[in-house]
């Protein structure tokens, strides 16, 4: 079993600073009516960036093995947090928005059930208690632009 540690300080009301093993620090901010400055992400925001990163980095590796043309690649997140505390979410959608010439539908929804139920750590945390939804959209352009990122 992998062990993992972080750690967070407190800089100043709540905002905050945390690092885990990759010794990457982090800001963490609250909103000026929790005391906070708004000088970083919240943690809830950084949940969802979490969630999108951890599939980013399941989905982009199964895309370039399988030589998909890619563009340009965006995962968009929205998530709706109950108004009583502890204000969880209750749900929350992950959109794929892909940009390439030739871009098979079904190589980037295999690619994203892979990350959806095999791979990605975050979903699989938060699935319990979460409703996590997702869709695809591939933005198809007729040539490809100078520099484009052809996923090999």
């Amino acid at each position: 079993m992998a062990h993992k540690t972080a750690v967070v300080k407190q800089v100043q009301g709540t905002t905050l600073v945390a690092k885990a093993d990759s010794a990457h620090w982090v800001v963490m901010d609250g909103s000026p009516t929790f005391g906070g400055s708004s000088a970083g992400s919240s943690p809830k925001e950084l949940l969802l960036m979490a969630l999108g990163g951890c599939t980013a980095m399941d989905v982009i590796p199964i895309l370039q093995k399988k030589r998909v043309p890619i563009e340009s690649f965006e995962i968009r997140l929205s998530g709706n947090a109950r108004e009583e505390h502890p204000q969880i979410f209750t749900d929350i959608h992950v959109e794929y928005v892909l940009r390439g010439v030739g871009i098979d539908p079904a190589d980037v929804e295999r690619a994203i059930d892979l990350s959806t139920t095999k791979y990605c750590s975050v979903s699989a945390m938060l699935k319990g208690g979460v409703a996590i939804t997702h869709s695809c959209r591939i933005n198809e352009v007729e040539h490809s632009a100078p520099g484009a990122l052809v996923m090999e």
